[in-house]
């Protein structure tokens, strides 16, 4: 019994101490868990932001808030974070917070607040960028017009008028951020800030007072002591501790590096394309060249990129800058509408996935380099049970096969190769895994089901005696307008006698007027002669038409055009637009200058004023069947029914000019037809209308259109998808990136180790037609595949097999399955699968 007992005891004791022993590790677990969640400053080393304490690579996209609906936040963050980033980009907008001084508008789209919550949501960083210049291709770059009139301000200058308000307003957005607990140190998503932009680039035209300015600013943005970094983006010597940073499409070549050893190497703007201006042709950059330079930036220490832009959005309303079209940087991950542009998305997530394999040698290795061959280089992380390596081949048209560290590796033309354990690879930024596909622009059949009713209301034309504002010359049109509306009428009056006019017929007076921009129309007696208009590199223009002009008095009246504001240079506050100078050609008494002959002024349109593109307000003018006489400067109306399902909706402008678009009376930016690209076409057909702007029906639907013999007849509204999806996958491609993982600080294979063609249809959709299928030697894109001379002749039947009736399929690019037993021609070439889908819901919804 007492050896029992003892033994009881002991096992008692046994017991009580494990679980003890269990309870501490668990309490001690616990709370290095709490010390590294709680709340902490970001700071930064040579190598990284340290966030909560540990350095991080940071994945970054820019998405403006005010360049999308609240609506769309969140899937617009939903499918940014799915793309492999962790941090979403944004600038301060001052001018739309602060139209007029001191009154502010935080509210729908403008809500920064609701924005970056949603974003803390998603389990994401924030990268806070202030300005308050900001450039963006935004309305005067940011900055309120009410600055202009500030009695002696110098724009980005240690100038006092003009530190007084940036302090003013810079503060006013730290505060609200701070009250909202938005930084790091205080629970929030906010990791980095920025303040001034790109301002290297104008530092030289202010001399000493440059040098004193960024020093200000520097001084300004520490002081505020959120906890987290400031930087300074193309900014060589931006003081400490403020950062520099690089922007641009290839920082890992041209950045020559933060400007302290102390400091980490970050990329604020990578441009994931070119923003676009009227009169353009399409812009690209492929998805494999910004692979490769993002892949180079991080092989070179660099720890941080930011796409810039990973969603541009619509310039809705008169926010975009000089010439800027109302599509923004639609060629970004994701385009205008939100849908994901392959294989730019896919890729660029496959790409987060190798590098975030690569973190901890990335983030704590020793680096070097070692050259491979003449344009062949590797560049290594390693350290103690660490190595992950980047083997760059820099030639531009060869691939080549180099032997690294016991292994042979191929190696594409002007790529690099990412192995997370030095061995393997899996990842070459020229060899695309990802799926492509190709936009649609469908005409909806439920806003067609009847013919649209258009009614017209033409503008009156003003007349020098009862314009209000009178003045010797053409008064200066950003100063006459202040950025209130895009239009100002300007008139005078000419009497000339009989002996004045030509008395030859082949021969017409002329009208000239040199304008310092954007645009003009003129009439002469009431009657339309014609427009011209600048461009975004030379705003200034001449205006030139031959005009009847009869013996008595003459009526001249122009309608000058702003097309934005400029967004960037120094100097801003002395840009000047509108008519300079008008003359009259061609009379028998000589060229008669009537540029100081006294003028009278209008700011905006009537139509503006009465505000005719809303419900109530299109009741306070007389509305017209449309007619075959369509005179310039009128107004076009009609009602629509918006297409049926969850697709993005657009208007297609056919036939149509210049002018504005608003939907329920909410403005969905500028149209511009017919500023045709050097190919041709225009630059910008399509114009987005968020679904949050209609109602379930009768959406109102008017439009400003400056330019005769147009037909709004002819326009169409549409829906956009991305239901045609393509896979173009060599059969020596890696595999998928998601075959590997690392797990307990271990990188290891989890797949299958398959090359294989993925594609996946968007939600809710299936793939219901294979339209394309070739194993063989096809060449093309997308929508525009070429067949081969040796494609295997099961193709679409392997592919129908794997992939009709799913939502998402994999091929495996084998020669095996595509085998049809007949003798090949090309057995001896390295063969491509290309396949071309089409996806659709289960119920065609419109």
């Amino acid at each position: 019994m007492k050896e029992t007992s003892s033994s009881c005891c002991s096992l008692l004791f046994f017991v009580v101490f494990c679980l003890l022993s269990v309870s501490v590790s668990i309490a001690e677990a616990s709370k290095k868990k709490n010390e590294a969640s709680a709340p902490q400053s970001v700071t930064y080393d040579g190598r990284s932001l340290i966030v909560k304490g540990k350095r991080e690579l940071i994945f970054s996209g820019a998405i403006h808030y005010p360049r999308s609906t609240p609506d769309q936040w969140p899937e617009l963050i939903n499918k940014a974070k799915r793309g492999g980033l962790n941090t979403i980009e944004t600038y301060v907008f001052w001018n739309i917070h602060e139209p007029v001084q001191g009154q502010f508008n935080f509210e729908g789209q403008y809500d920064l607040v609701k924005f970056i919550r949603m974003i803390q949501e998603h389990d994401m960083h924030v990268i806070i960028r202030l300005g308050p210049f900001i450039q963006a291709e935004w309305n005067n770059g940011g900055l309120p017009y009410w600055l202009r009139e500030i009695p002696g301000i110098i724009f980005r200058s240690d100038n006092a008028p003009f530190k007084t308000q940036m302090q003013i307003w810079v503060t006013k957005i730290i505060d609200m951020l701070r009250g909202e607990k938005l930084f790091a140190r205080e629970g929030g998503p906010i990791i980095l800030a920025q303040i001034e932009n790109e301002y290297n680039t104008i530092q030289l035209a202010y001399k000493e007072l440059g040098i004193s300015y960024i020093q200000w600013a520097a001084n300004l943005a520490i002081s505020f002591d959120v906890g987290v970094p400031w930087v300074m983006c193309k900014q060589y010597d931006a003081p400490d501790p403020v950062i520099n940073t690089c922007n641009g499409r290839h920082c890992g070549d041209t950045f020559p590096g933060p400007n302290r050893p102390n400091k980490p190497s970050l990329w604020t703007e990578n441009w994931t394309a070119q923003f676009r201006v009227f009169g353009d042709p399409p812009s690209q950059r492929a998805a494999e060249d910004i692979a490769f330079a993002v892949s180079r930036f991080f092989s070179k220490n660099g720890t941080l990129t930011n796409y810039y832009m990973y969603h541009g959005g619509t310039n809705f309303g008169r926010t975009a800058a000089h010439f800027v079209t109302t599509r923004y940087y639609d060629e970004a991950p994701l385009d205008e509408y939100g849908l994901q542009r392959e294989p730019k998305w896919g890729h660029l997530k496959d790409l987060h996935r190798a590098l975030n394999l690569c973190k901890k040698p990335l983030l704590n290795g020793v680096p070097r380099v070692e050259k491979l061959g003449i344009d062949v280089e590797a560049r290594i992380y390693k350290g103690p049970g660490l190595c992950a390596a980047f083997l760059a081949n820099n030639a531009t048209l060869l691939p080549i096969t180099v032997k690294f560290m016991g292994n042979e590796i191929y190696l594409p033309a002007k790529s690099i190769s990412i192995l997370p354990d030095c061995k393997t690879v899996v990842f070459n930024s020229q060899s695309i895994a990802a799926q492509h596909n190709s936009r649609n622009f469908e005409r909806s059949l439920t806003s067609h089901k009847k013919e649209f009713s258009w009614e017209t209301y033409k503008e009156v034309q003003p007349t020098f005696d009862n314009l209000p504002l009178k003045s010797k010359n053409p008064l200066e049109l950003f100063s006459l307008n202040k950025d209130t509306t895009d239009y100002a009428w300007y008139s005078t009056s000419v009497e000339l006698g009989w002996r004045d006019l030509p008395f030859k017929k082949n021969i017409k007076p002329v009208l000239v007027v040199a304008s310092l921009g954007h645009a003009l129309v003129g009439f002469v007696n009431g009657k339309y002669v014609g427009t011209a208009h600048g461009n975004h590199v030379e705003k200034s223009f001449v205006f030139e038409k031959p005009i009847e002009l009869q013996a008595g008095v003459n009526r001249i009246t122009l309608l000058a055009m702003t097309v934005g504001f400029p967004d960037s240079g120094a100097y801003m506050e002395k840009r000047f637009a509108g008519p300079r100078s008008v003359e009259i050609l061609g009379l028998n008494t000589g060229t008669l200058d009537i540029t100081n002959n006294g003028w009278g002024h209008q700011v905006g349109l009537d139509g503006e004023k009465v505000r005719v593109y809303t419900q109530g307000g299109s009741h306070r003018v007389d509305w017209n069947k449309l007619e075959k006489n369509r005179p310039a400067l009128s107004w076009y109306k009609t009602y629509f029914d918006p297409p049926k399902g969850t697709d993005p909706v657009a208007i297609r402008m056919n036939n149509m000019g210049k002018g504005m678009i608003w939907v329920n009376g909410k403005s969905i930016g500028r149209h511009w037809m017919s500023f045709l690209s050097p190919l041709g076409q225009p630059t910008q057909s399509e114009y987005h209308i968020p679904r949050s702007y209609m109602k379930p029906s009768d959406n109102l639907l008017v439009i400003l259109e400056e330019e005769e013999g147009v037909r709004p007849e002819d326009i169409e509204i549409v829906t956009v998808n991305r239901d045609t999806i393509c896979s173009f996958v060599q059969e020596n491609a890696p595999p998928p990136v998601t075959n590997w993982e690392v797990k307990a600080n271990k990188f290891r294979f989890v797949g299958d180790g398959k090359t294989v063609s993925q594609l996946k249809c968007p939600k809710k959709k299936k793939i219901v037609a294979v339209e394309f299928a070739s194993f063989g030697n096809s060449i093309g894109s997308c929508s525009s595949f070429i067949l081969g001379n040796c494609s295997s002749s099961i193709s679409k039947e392997v592919v129908e097999k794997h992939c009709l009736g799913k939502g998402s399929c994999q091929v495996p690019v084998d020669r095996a399955i595509f085998d049809d037993k007949k003798p090949d021609p090309c057995h001896n070439i390295l063969k491509t699968l290309a396949v071309q889908v089409k996806c659709a819901a289960s119920k065609n919804k419109d």
